[in-house]
């Protein structure tokens, strides 16, 4: 079980690397929308042409940055929408069994469901070196790309889910029991 648990601690720390990178990316997002905006509105005025599909297109893909690179960091951080009117009622071992559960029948074959059917259409966008058609795009097949790699994260996190919750349920690790309580957004205010 402890080798187990070192693989799922190894997913947990490249997931939390990659959650550090989607935070600065919705930074990144503000900055490139702000500049975007505020051009948009000089060039009404001075001509300039300082204005472009690039950066309509740029801010898109941080976005889809964000949302897809996300996703693991926040099943890491059990951030993600949940269905809480009989989890919370459970005792522990009982959470830990829908967590596993959840996890076995529905996040993991979801997971190789969406990087199975993604695969051909990131295949024939590298192929052709698909670009946007707009004037001035940015090319599609890297944006394209993350969406497989987004999934194969979030199927890591969800086997490091598992291990823990397999481990919690054998009295290897108390510290994984499953919790309730305040969701993300209020254990963030409660941090500030």
């Amino acid at each position: 079980m402890r080798a187990l648990l070192r693989i799922a601690h190894r997913i947990d720390r490249i997931n939390e690397w990659i959650g550090r990178i989607a935070y600065w990316l919705t930074l990144a997002m503000v900055g490139v929308g702000a500049y975007n905006t505020l051009v948009r509105y000089l060039d009404r005025f001075t001509g300039l042409g300082l204005s472009s599909n690039t950066y309509i297109e740029l801010q898109w893909y941080m976005y889809s940055l964000i949302f897809l690179l996300g996703a693991a960091w926040t099943l890491k951080h059990d951030a993600h929408v949940r269905v809480d009117v009989l989890f919370a009622r459970l005792a522990p071992r009982g959470r830990a069994w829908v967590n596993l559960g959840g996890a076995a029948l529905f996040l993991l074959p979801f997971c190789l469901f969406v990087i199975w059917t993604s695969w051909p259409t990131v295949h024939n966008s590298w192929a052709v070196w698909e670009v946007s058609p707009d004037p001035g795009g940015l090319p599609r097949y890297p944006i394209k790309t993350v969406i497989p790699v987004a999934f194969f994260l979030l199927f890591l996190q969800g086997v490091s889910l598992a291990i823990k919750q397999i481990a919690f349920l054998r009295g290897a690790a108390e510290e994984y029991a499953p919790k309730t309580g305040p969701g993300i957004l209020e254990k963030m205010q409660g941090d500030a």
